[in-house]
Formats: structure tokens, C-alpha cells, sequence
């Protein structure tokens, strides 16, 4: 049983010395993103986790590909001694220089920052994909917090471009991207982003054709009353899937969202009926919002992004109430980013602290496809072997299509407080296409100081502030002269 110490994107190269007769040994091969799947059946989803392999003497052979921490070897063979000269972890990964950087007087938000730069880093192969043990697809939803990411630490990497345009590729109209009609609104909110960002006017007119025929589409599900009538599945993320009028709600929601990015687009591109198209569908959706005070975090947070209800409202009746319960890892980034339009920064910190900090806790290195804090009690690290009085979080866990050790230990929409605390903490976000003028607005909670860069297409814009003994903030900024900064 091998720890190699974090979560890794690879394969496993053993070396083999001298066998008796020059016998080729059969082994069987684990891997495991926690100790207990590795010692236990995983499953060989999307990519093998568990299979025999035959091993040459003197000789040096890689097995596998996939996302693990540890891997575990059985010899399968009676009477065979075999002398292993060394075992080795593979990482396959891009080259990844970081630009942007994020230090506060909380080392436990240092931690989490990194944790999310790095989970998604490990999502950054032929495409970017959900998650390197499963599912190794390109999910739309899941792109989104994903390619914040990468915006805050890695600037315009390529491999977003490649990944939004397969999946388009993949999705004639009419048709929804990923088989969900959230995942086809999602890809419009990025490409907004992408481009507010990059500003790659270029790219942007490759999605002409497209984006203009998705809004129509999106728009010919609202009806006149303000109802939408969706075709096809309804989803927002797993854990809100149990109750439909609160993923209607989110839908409602996020349809909006998704048409305000779009309209801004259509609006670069000069493309006024679609433009139009898009706003009377806004004024559409906003003649029957629906109601802001829902039990579910998800949809409130989504109501609140979008307009549809007042963010201060939702905060103190909803996203403030129990603020460690109904929280999932990919929407929880949406949660913090509510209740950072409603103010609450002490909240939004605390909540990051304590969710994304408690699965630090339990040993991961990457984030992980769902969490509960409930989970957390008596149970045992990832990096442990569970004892008789624990439970093994990762086998007796998980829910929908991720029970047990098919949950994966490391999914790119769990990194979402990394780009969360380089927009709100450190306070640098673009106002202008392709950052021509970025807005630096710090809010250090109960924080001392913070500091760090943010990648523009100029080069990176620096900041630290400092509280001062009376309060005050103080700000030191270096920006690139195309890169007007407002403080």
C-alpha cells in the first residue's frame, strides 16, 4: 500500500529486479483517491481503478491513468518472490506557470486557495474535465466555476477555448449541452466572463452563429406570463435535485442570468435582434419571479445573483440561517457570492473556513464532488485506514450517481472559494472587456492583511492591503499602463 502524499493525474511505473526461472508475475493493481478505496473494489468507471497486470522481470512498465493518491499492489502468484526496485507515480500535467496569487494573515484560506488552483489543475488535461478519476468529460455547469479558476490563476489558457467549443461542437441546436438546458445557459454565462476577461474579440465572433440561435431557443421556452415551460431534464446540481419547484425556481433563476450575459454579447457583436430577443425574455421572466424565500440555498443564491430578489433580503432569511447545512461543493460558490452581493463577508469567510477548510482536515488535497459536514463526525481521514470505531467516509458516503468510492476525491466545481477570494478578498475583478479597467475592491472580513496578483492580458495587476491600527485599509497597487485600476 503506497501514499504518495497528494492527489495526482497519472499512471504507476514499477520497477521489477531478477525473478527465480525469469518469471513474469501477475499483480493485481489499486487505486484509490482515499486509503480505504485503494484497499478496497473500486470501481472501473471511465478509467480502470482495479485490474490485474502482468509484470516482467528487469523491467520498467507504467500501468494506468487516472486520478489517485494511493495505489496498492497484491502478488497473485504462490511462491514467487518478487523484488520490487521502485514504484513510481506518474504525473501527467500541463505546464502550468501560476500568475496569479493570493497570501492573507489566514493561513487556513492560503491553504484553501491553493487547494482549489490545484484540484483544477488536475481537471486541465486533453480538456478540462469535471473531475481526473471520474467523470474525465467536459461538463458544462462544472466549467463554470472551473474556468473562473483558471482566469484567476492561470489567465487565458487555451484549454477553455478548446473545451467550450467541443462541447458546442457536440450540441447542434436544438439541443441542450450535456442533455441538460442549465449546462447550455452555463456555456453563455462563461463565454460572458471569458471574454469581460480576455477580451479576444476573435473567438468571440466564433460564437456568433451559435450564441444568437441558443438565446432564441432559450427564450421560445418562456411564455408570455412569465412561465417557463422547460423541454427536457431539470437540474441544477445533485444535492437540490430532490425537490423540483426549488430547482424550477433556480432555473428561473439562472435563465435570466444566462440571457443578461447573453444580451451583453449580442450587444458587442452588434447583434440587435438577438439583443432584443434576449431583453424581452429578461422582462418576460421578471413579470412571475418566484417566491425568494426558499428552504433551498441554491436556488435563493441563484435568485439573488440574478436580480430576481434582493440579496440582503435572501442572506438574512435564507443563506444566513443554518449557514453550514444545505450546502453543496459546486453550489456553494454561488452561496459566498450572494451573500458577498449582500455584504456579509465575516459570513462568507467563515463559511469557506469551516466547509472547505473541514475537508483539509480529513486529509484531502483536492476538493470533492459533494461534502456534508455531518459526514465529518467520527469518521476518519481519507489518508487513514478507518478503524472499527469509525466510519470510512468515502465507502459509507456519497448520493445519487456518486455513492461510495465513486465519488470523486477531486472535482474541478468544488474549487470555486479560489476565484471567490480573488474577486471579494484581494478585490481585483475586470469592469471593462479584456481588463482595460479593473476594479479593486478589497473587503478583509477580520482579516490583516492580504496580497497578491491577478492575470490580465497586459501582464498581472498586484495589490496588498493592510489594515492600519484605526481600521483603515491601505492599498498598494502595480498595474500594467493598459490597465487603468478604480479603488
Amino acid at each position: 500500500m503506497l501514499d504518495f502524499g497528494r492527489e495526482l493525474h497519472g499512471s504507476l511505473q514499477i520497477v521489477i529486479g531478477p525473478t527465480q526461472d525469469k518469471k513474469v508475475a501477475r499483480l493485481r493493481l489499486r487505486f484509490g483517491e482515499s486509503a480505504s478505496e485503494a484497499m478496497g473494489n473500486p470501481n472501473n468507471d471511465h478509467a480502470l481503478h482495479d485490474f490485474e497486470i502482468f509484470a516482467p522481470p528487469m523491467a520498467s512498465q507504467e500501468y494506468g491513468m487516472t486520478g489517485f493518491r494511493f495505489a496498492r499492489l497484491d502478488l497473485l502468484d504462490d511462491n514467487l518472490e518478487l523484488p520490487l526496485v521502485a514504484v513510481r507515480a506518474i504525473s501527467l500535467m500541463h505546464e502550468l506557470p501560476q500568475i496569479g496569487e493570493f497570501r492573507c494573515s489566514d493561513e487556513r484560506l492560503n491553504r484553501i486557495w491553493q487547494t482549489g488552483a490545484d484540484t483544477v489543475a488536475l481537471c486541465m488535461q486533453d480538456h478540462l474535465w469535471d473531475g481526473p478519476k471520474r467523470d474525465r468529460l467536459v461538463w458544462m455547469g462544472d466549467l463554470h466555476p472551473e474556468i473562473a479558476v483558471v482566469s484567476a490563476v492561470w489567465g487565458a489558457h487555451e484549454i477553455v477555448p478548446q473545451s467550450l467549443d467541443w462541447v458546442r461542437d457536440q450540441t447542434p441546436l436544438p439541443g441542450w449541452m450535456n442533455n441538460l438546458g442549465s449546462y447550455s445557459m452555463w456555456w453563455i454565462i462563461i463565454q460572458r466572463d471569458w471574454f469581460w476577461h480576455h477580451g479576444n474579440r476573435e473567438y468571440l465572433e466564433n460564437q456568433r452563429a451559435y450564441l444568437t440561435g441558443l438565446i432564441q431557443f432559450l427564450c421560445e421556452q418562456i411564455e408570455t406570463n412569465g412561465e417557463v415551460s422547460w423541454r427536457g431534464r431539470e437540474f441544477l446540481d445533485w444535492p437540490s435535485s430532490k425537490n423540483p419547484l426549488h430547482v424550477r425556481a433556480g432555473l428561473h433563476a439562472l435563465l435570466l442570468w444566462s440571457l443578461q450575459a447573453g444580451a451583453q454579447l449580442c450587444e458587442v457583436l452588434e447583434e440587435n435582434e438577438a439583443a432584443k430577443i434576449a431583453r424581452d425574455g429578461i422582462e418576460n421572466l421578471k413579470k412571475k419571479p418566484p417566491s425568494p424565500i426558499l428552504e433551498s440555498k441554491q436556488a435563493s443564491a441563484l435568485l439573488a445573483i440574478s436580480g430576481l430578489a434582493d440579496a440582503a433580503q435572501i442572506n438574512a432569511q435564507v443563506l444566513a440561517q443554518s449557514p453550514l447545512s444545505g450546502i453543496s461543493s459546486f453550489y456553494g460558490c454561488y452561496v459566498v457570492q450572494a451573500r458577498a452581493q449582500a455584504g456579509d463577508f465575516g459570513g462568507c469567510l467563515e463559511l469557506i473556513r469551516r466547509y472547505w477548510g473541514a475537508m483539509l482536515d480529513l486529509g484531502a488535497t483536492s476538493f470533492w464532488e459533494d461534502f456534508d459536514l455531518e459526514w465529518a463526525q467520527n469518521a476518519s481521514r481519507i489518508d487513514e485506514i478507518p478503524l472499527s470505531h469509525q466510519s470510512d467516509l468515502h465507502f459509507e458516503r456519497g448520493d445519487f450517481c456518486y455513492k461510495s468510492w465513486r465519488h470523486s476525491l477531486c472535482h474541478g466545481w468544488a474549487a470555486g472559494p479560489t476565484a471567490w477570494l480573488t474577486q471579494w478578498v484581494l478585490g481585483v475583478s475586470p469592469l471593462e472587456i479584456g481588463c482595460r479597467r479593473v476594479q479593486i475592491a478589497p473587503h478583509l472580513g477580520d482579516l490583516d492583511w492580504v496580497e497578491g496578483a491577478f492575470p490580465t492580458p497586459f501582464g498581472a495587476v498586484r495589490v496588498r492591503h493592510e489594515r492600519g491600527a484605526d481600521g483603515t485599509v491601505h492599498s498598494q497597487i502595480e498595474a500594467p499602463r493598459e490597465v487603468l485600476s478604480l479603488d
